[in-house]
């Protein structure tokens, strides 16, 4: 029997984490796999139904398993570390793939069930009140379609104040006509003797934004700013993504609606944070004695 995809970036994975020294945070990891099996655009660009890159969320897959066998540390803070298991591992084979996927899925049903009938218990006390998971999971998406529903000239502005908040300084919105797609400059001061003049875009889009786009915001930039922001609620694609970095030119900044998203929650910016308590009964068993 075949394996599942993701199963497929699990040895890439790991080795991918050993050439970029043992941790890097996921998008590093993804663009080294990407590089290392020399992944066409046609695979780097499909997408899942949500508008997520397939390969993208086949990899975090492939990491889940991993981190779930104690071969990367499960660690939630965005860097994805080996642990000594997974640097003094061989190339794992399609046998002991297998068995990964079956630990991992015998322990995730376990879990489910545990987790369900907890839910069940607390639900009898607690009628009406909304998952954790399912309200953070909710929250993103209604603030995605809030964004995707504003006029082009109300994103702009939120964008600006989006930028404000992140630190930046004089941010105004120009929004001309014929100005090469720039929307808007601002500065941002590095500390008091040395600032960049930027300039950003901002595409409120379903689908995704190309190299040419990207090259063609960078042409409008020449001589004018020492850094370009492309800020969009839809994704780039693969090739945009490395048009932005291209070794030669000026480098631009990607912001996609994943990050943008994320800089909303994490300036609290139209987001109201919520903290929720589990109780860790396993803290009070010493005392129990």
């Amino acid at each position: 029997m075949a394996i599942s995809e993701f199963a497929t970036y699990m040895n890439p994975l790991i080795l991918a984490l050993r050439k970029l020294g043992g941790s890097a945070r996921a998008d590093e990891v993804c663009n080294a796999i990407a590089e290392t099996l020399h992944l066409p655009d046609v695979v780097l660009d499909k997408q899942l139904k949500n508008g997520e890159s397939r390969f993208k969320n086949q990899v975090h897959w492939a990491r889940f398993y991993l981190a779930n066998t104690e071969y990367i540390d499960s660690s939630k803070r965005g860097v994805w570390t080996l642990t000594e298991k997974g640097q003094t591992t061989s190339e794992l084979n399609e046998d002991q793939l297998r068995e990964i996927i079956q630990e991992v899925q015998t322990k995730t049903v376990k879990t489910k069930l545990d987790k369900i009938q907890s839910q069940l218990v607390r639900a009898e006390d607690n009628s009406g009140v909304t998952l954790p998971d399912a309200t953070a999971a909710n929250s993103r998406e209604q603030l995605r379609n809030i964004l995707k529903s504003l006029s082009p000239s109300g994103f702009e502005r939120i964008c600006q104040r989006l930028l404000r908040e992140a630190g930046f300084e004089k941010v105004e919105v120009t929004g001309r006509s014929g100005d090469g797609g720039i929307d808007g400059n601002g500065v941002l001061q590095l500390n008091p003797f040395v600032s960049f003049q930027v300039l950003f875009q901002c595409k409120r889009y379903e689908g995704n934004v190309t190299a040419s786009q990207v090259r063609d915001f960078r042409g409008a930039m020449m001589g004018r700013a020492e850094k370009g922001i492309i800020l969009t609620t839809g994704r780039f694609t693969a090739d945009a993504e490395r048009e932005a970095t291209r070794d030669g030119v000026q480098p631009i900044e990607l912001v996609d609606g994943d990050k943008l998203v994320s800089m909303f929650e994490q300036l609290e910016l139209g987001m109201r944070p919520q903290t929720v308590y589990e109780v860790d009964e396993a803290f009070f068993e010493p005392f129990k004695e």
